[in-house]
């Protein structure tokens, strides 16, 4: 294998991995967003719980069939 061979290998390995990373980059930057939104869907819920949602047992209306 002669040099410039070599160097062309090296090059396209070298491209096959930028597109790699590339493609990794991407799927980070995605799930940062997902998980920027679920977090924020996470507190809203959690405000919700705790300000109207969820009343311990003893404090429930039973349902209007009992």
């Amino acid at each position: 294998m002669t040099m410039e061979e070599r160097l062309t290998q090296i090059e396209i390995a070298i491209a096959n991995l930028q597109r790699t990373v590339d493609d990794l980059n991407e799927v980070i930057i995605r799930q940062s967003k997902d998980i920027d939104s679920l977090a924020k869907e996470n507190k809203l819920l959690a405000a919700f719980i705790k300000e109207d949602g969820v009343k311990p047992l003893n404090e429930e209306t039973p349902p209007p069939h009992y």
